[in-house]
This record gives C-alpha cells, sequence and structure tokens, in this order.
C-alpha cells in the first residue's frame, strides 16, 4: 500500500491495483506545492506528519466528535473486578498479598536469572566507547546470584522517589551502537513513590536490591526503598481520604528543612494519602498549608527503615480527591496532558516510553495493565482482537474503523492509543521514535524523528518501503463491559 498524490488528490494503492481512498484531508500540508483548500495561506508553517492539522492537537477536536463521550465504560466497581481478573488471568502481574511469608531460593533466583542475561554483542557506553569485556564481568558478578540463601523471610518495602528499574545492578548506560545513546539496553522501567515491592535479594556491592513490584522484577537502588512492615505496606494502597494525581506529573514543594519530602514527582496515577485533619495553623517545614494539601510521604531512614512524613503538594497542582471516571473523553484528555513529551525508553529521560505511556494513563482511572507492550499486547484480562498471517489489509482497516477512544492498537514492539476518525481515517495518540512514510510511490522512504507522544494517522505509515504499518498489528485490546 503506498500514498500518491494524482490530481490533487490521493489515491491508495495497494497491490497491482488503484482504489479511491479514505481521503487524508490535509496530506497535502507536508508535501511542496498548493496549500488545502482547507489550510489558508496565512497559517502557520505545514506540520511534518502526513494529514495533522493544528486543530488535531487539541483534546476537544477528538472529544467532539464522539456521540457519547462522557458515557462510563466501566464504573468503579466493574473495574475492580477488571483489576482482579488482570491479577488472577495475567502471568505477568504480581500478587504481592500473596507471596508466601518465607521465598524460597528457587524462586529468587528463576526471577533474577528470568530477567536478563548479558548481551553477547558489543555494547557501547553513553560517550560511543565500547564496554570492555572485564566490566561487564563484574557487573555480572554484582548479581551474586551464588549468595541467594535456599530460603529466606520475605522482606517488604516502599519506593521514596521515582527509581529506574534495571536489568542488572548497575546505572551504566549501555548501547547496541555508538551513535544511538537513546535506548540503553539495561533500562527496564521505573517505579514511583508510594509502590509496595518485596525485597528479595541484594547486591555483592551492597547498592541494590532485586525487588518485586505488582508489574515488575528487577534491579532497584536501595538508596530508593525504605523497609517496612507488610501490612502497614499494603494497606497503604487503600489508605483515605486520598488524592490522585492526574496531570502529568506533580511535585510537593521545595523545602530546604527536609531535603526527603522536597521536590518529590509525582507521576500520573499515582495515589497519595492526605492528612486531613492536619491543623491550618500549624507549619509543615516553615509553611502553614494555606495553599496546599497536607500529604504523607514514605521516606527512608539513615538504617534504610520506613517512615512516613507531612509533606506540601501545592493547591495548583492537577489532582483529584478519587480516580477519574473513565469516559471517552477522559481517556482523551489524560492521553494529551502528555503530547510533545521527549520519548524514553523504559521510563528513562524522567518521562515514558509507549507501553509506560498507556499505563500511566489507565492508572489515573485505576485501571491494571500490563507494563511492557509484549504482555499487554497478550493480556487474556482483555478484550482482544487478535490479528495473524491470515487477516488481510483490508480485515485491519475494517477493525481501524470500528476502533473507539482509548483501544490499544498493537504491532512488534510497540502500541498505540485510538482517538478517532477524519473523514474515516483513524488517528492515534503514541510515544514514539518516529514513523515512515512514502509520499511517493516512486521515491524514497520519509523517516520522521518524532522522539515523543504524538498525534498521527496510521494508514500512511509504512515499516518499510513495501510493508505498511497496518499489516503488522498484532492485536487490538479494549476496555469493555
Amino acid at each position: 500500500m503506498m500514498y500518491s498524490m494524482m490530481s490533487g488528490q490521493f489515491k491508495l494503492f495497494q497491490g497491482d491495483r488503484m482504489r479511491l481512498p479514505i481521503m487524508l484531508l490535509g496530506l497535502v500540508l507536508a508535501l511542496p506545492g498548493p496549500l488545502s483548500a482547507r489550510a489558508p495561506a496565512t497559517e502557520a508553517p505545514p506540520l511534518a506528519v502526513p494529514g495533522l492539522l493544528e486543530e488535531h492537537l487539541a483534546p476537544e477536536f477528538w472529544i467532539q466528535a464522539r456521540p457519547a463521550p462522557d458515557q462510563v465504560i466501566l464504573t468503579p466497581e466493574q473495574i475492580e473486578q477488571q483489576n482482579a481478573r488482570m491479577v488472577a488471568e495475567d502471568e505477568s502481574i504480581f500478587d504481592l498479598h500473596a507471596l508466601p511469608a518465607r521465598l524460597e531460593g528457587t524462586q529468587v533466583r528463576a526471577w533474577i536469572e528470568g530477567l536478563a542475561s548479558m548481551p553477547s554483542r558489543e555494547l557501547f557506553d553513553a560517550e560511543g566507547q565500547p564496554v570492555e569485556a572485564s566490566r561487564l564481568a563484574r557487573i555480572q558478578d554484582n548479581v551474586a546470584i551464588g549468595a541467594v540463601p535456599a530460603s529466606q523471610d520475605t522482606r517488604f518495602g516502599m519506593v521514596v522517589r521515582r527509581a529506574d528499574l534495571r536489568a542488572f545492578p548497575t546505572a551504566l548506560r549501555v548501547f547496541h551502537s555508538p551513535d544511538n545513546s537513546d535506548i540503553d539496553r539495561f533500562q527496564e522501567s521505573t517505579l514511583f513513590p508510594g509502590d509496595p515491592v518485596v525485597i528479595t535479594h541484594e547486591s555483592a556491592d551492597g547498592e541494590w536490591y532485586f525487588v518485586v513490584s505488582d508489574r515488575y522484577a528487577a534491579w532497584i537502588e536501595k538508596q530508593y526503598v525504605a523497609q517496612g512492615e507488610r501490612d502497614r505496606i499494603l494497606a497503604r494502597a487503600s489508605a483515605e481520604p486520598f488524592l490522585v494525581v492526574t496531570g502529568a506529573t506533580a511535585s510537593t514543594v521545595y523545602t530546604p528543612e527536609n531535603p526527603r519530602v522536597s521536590n518529590v514527582q509525582l507521576e500520573m496515577g499515582v495515589r497519595v494519602p492526605v492528612l486531613a485533619d492536619w491543623p491550618a495553623t500549624r507549619a509543615i517545614n516553615g509553611q502553614i498549608p494555606a495553599a496546599h494539601w497536607v500529604i504523607e510521604l514514605p521516606v527512608r531512614g539513615d538504617d534504610g527503615a520506613l517512615s512516613f512524613e507531612p509533606a506540601l503538594l501545592p493547591r495548583s497542582a492537577d489532582v483529584a480527591d478519587d480516580y477519574l471516571p473513565l469516559t471517552e473523553a477522559n481517556i482523551i484528555r489524560q492521553a494529551f496532558k502528555f503530547l510533545g513529551e521527549r520519548y524514553g525508553w523504559g521510563h528513562s529521560y524522567n518521562a515514558r516510553d509507549c507501553s509506560g505511556f498507556l499505563s500511566e494513563i489507565f492508572r489515573s482511572f485505576n485501571v491494571l495493565i500490563p507494563r511492557n507492550t509484549s504482555r499487554q499486547s497478550i493480556s487474556p484480562a482483555l478484550d482482544r482482537l487478535g490479528f495473524d498471517e491470515n487477516d488481510s489489509w483490508d480485515d485491519r482497516v475494517a477493525a481501524l474503523a470500528e476502533a473507539r477512544p482509548g483501544d490499544m492498537i498493537y504491532f512488534p514492539g510497540h502500541v498505540m492509543m485510538m482517538l478517532g476518525h477524519v473523514d474515516g481515517e483513524p488517528f492515534v495518540i503514541h510515544d514514539t521514535s518516529g514513523m515512515s512514510w512514502l509520499p511517493d510511490p516512486e521515491g524514497e522512504l520519509v523517516r520522521l524523528r518524532l522522539n515523543g507522544v504524538v498525534v498521527t494517522p496510521v494508514l500512511p505509515m509504512m515499516s518499510n518501503r513495501t510493508t505498511p504499518t497496518v499489516n503488522r498489528i498484532t492485536s487490538i485490546q479494549r476496555l469493555r463491559p
């Protein structure tokens, strides 16, 4: 399938036959030549993405196009049932409540060895220099797999700051080529303040824990985890009253008096207890909470123990006193709060990747989904529409025509979120490194280095010069009653 401009219109080619396309209104804005009738010459320079107009960059454009954007998709009770099904049916989800009082060494070693093996190919550091084999060997030795005991008491902890999850106990960033420092092959994911974990192992240098969270098992720096009592840690998830971060991020106020609760970044969907009975005239770190919420944050003592302290969250923060209603309008608004953010593989760059982007959006509705695309795309707990080699381009386009805002569209290694349709043309919002398209069937493939959260049409995308990206759709996952 290719797009070509002929006689002022765009025609769609598939194989040896030519068909009139679903019109890509505005595609000419991405090409030299006369402007579309919808784009007067006085408008801003054309956008690079084919078919994308300025009006598409506002959430209300997509919300207003829906017949019932405020209709609730799942009630809070249905979401609880959905989450319970996710825990019960999806093997990538860990139920921390169900872990035994003692962990067997065989299980701990399986978690550690199942996460990652040291790559055999050459790796490069952030300066583009080859990483010596001896250095990689020292990192492997730091895993100290032989020190895992035959069994151990199950220890619980809580994350106190946003912290990276790593494939190995090292902060060394490594890459497959010397000229690409975006995808760190040791970066796995990130945990946020208040996330509960089970601590299963410690690195040889004493600087790292191997932890199990609800959606990931990996290495985290010890300085970001405080150990505490199981029941207190697990009960915090249901503490009331509470606030949910509904902005892309929110941060506590800066306070030199207590660095442990100063400028703590909270991500979309993070839930924090509110100290509603805090006296109005009682100062916290030099400030009376006249323009703040008083929230409770976990902190790590010098001995590594968990405690909780009050912190101030400005009233200007984008938060709510409950999870948002799961509606198409709210899904779209939440997604657009990340628009333009830099792409961050495994949540690097203090940002998100494609699957993390979706995870945070749904977390603001209290909806639990797996962390990675490989698991999200096949999760049995969602309403899955799968595709294989027997499904044609027409089959996949027909499915996209029926897709609704919030539907998750999966390809090998990537996921997009459905926004809506413009004259029948499906558009998505996604966190992506880029896209390719073919302006001229006789010309060269054009690669757009987007590197962030963007809005794009789906049909023009090409995986290579002859393969439409649509043909690589593996599944569409949906939330349905």
